[in-house]
């Protein structure tokens, strides 16, 4: 099976031309391409697919065979991909992903390789039924929670998945092997959720880590830079133009009073191509 190993900032995923290739189990694929010592190596993998509603479909699986909606630096990947392997030549295009059709448009360079892409991540979702989330009232904002014996204060968001956004002094010295899982395993987050750490730098500046369900503490995450300013502009802290800075770069995030959408801009990068048998079932774990 060939593949193509992409990364946007950081956030890395193997990705297979389903144009070309059949997956017919992904969800047990997926742990045996992640795995960083025995595989490939990435957060998950990604399906690029044919699409009857736009120009191709992404299909997401986390590092454990999770299936996930929506990811903001992957779906910028798929982009660059789609046009430069030609399934998709055009500067304007739509994606299908489980979490609705985004609409893409990319910038190249003078050999007409993408540099950037700016995603249309539509409206952010703050009723607590629709994220999901088991709150009371109408949203979550400056919200108090208990998490593994401490008392924090929350503001949930989804953008296609499910955000919980917590604000503090220092980043450093958060230890998120040990913390994140409280927070994805939560009874009040009955989907699991992604967790983002935020230290707000100034009104236009924000320094993130980021704890994604079904993978681990990754280099960045989209979709949770853009519920980060959602979330700041929510508690007063930024202005709607935020670069939002990650461990792997950074992402430039804009939430638009206009139509509410918010639109993320970013990088995308092909890192290597390579072909991969798998022997056996994939539960063995052998890849060659």
């Amino acid at each position: 099976m060939d593949f193509t190993k992409m990364h946007g900032i950081g956030n890395d995923y193997v990705y297979i031309n389903c144009f070309e290739e059949t997956v017919e189990t992904p969800e047990k694929l997926s742990p045996v391409l992640s795995d960083r010592h025995k595989g490939i190596g990435g957060d998950g993998i990604i399906l690029i697919k044919p699409s009857s509603k736009a120009d191709c479909e992404m299909d997401i699986y986390n590092a454990d065979g999770s299936r996930a909606k929506m990811c903001g630096n992957g779906i910028r990947c798929v982009a660059k991909y789609a046009y430069e392997h030609g399934i998709a030549h055009k500067k304007t295009m739509t994606i299908d992903t489980q979490s609705g059709i985004k609409t893409m448009t990319l910038t190249t360079d003078t050999k007409d390789r993408v540099q950037t892409v700016t995603v249309d991540m539509g409206e952010p979702i703050l009723n607590p039924a629709e994220i999901p989330a088991l709150f009371d009232g109408d949203n979550i904002i400056h919200t108090p929670i208990f998490v593994g014996g401490a008392l924090t204060r929350v503001t949930c968001v989804s953008m296609g998945n499910p955000h919980c956004v917590c604000f503090v002094p220092d980043l450093d010295s958060l230890n998120l092997t040990e913390i994140g899982p409280s927070f994805e395993n939560h009874k009040r987050f009955p989907n699991g959720v992604n967790t983002e750490w935020i230290h707000v730098a100034d009104p236009e500046h924000i320094n993130m880590r980021v704890w994604e369900r079904g993978s681990g503490e990754t280099k960045a995450c989209g979709t949770g830079a853009c519920a980060s300013v959602v979330a700041c502009v929510l508690n007063g802290l930024t202005s709607r133009h935020v670069t939002v800075r990650l461990l792997g770069g950074n992402l430039k995030i804009e939430w638009r009073e206009a139509d509410n959408h918010v639109y993320m801009t970013g990088p995308a990068e092909e890192v290597f191509t390579g072909s991969i048998t798998i022997e056996g079932s994939y539960n063995s774990g052998h890849a060659l």
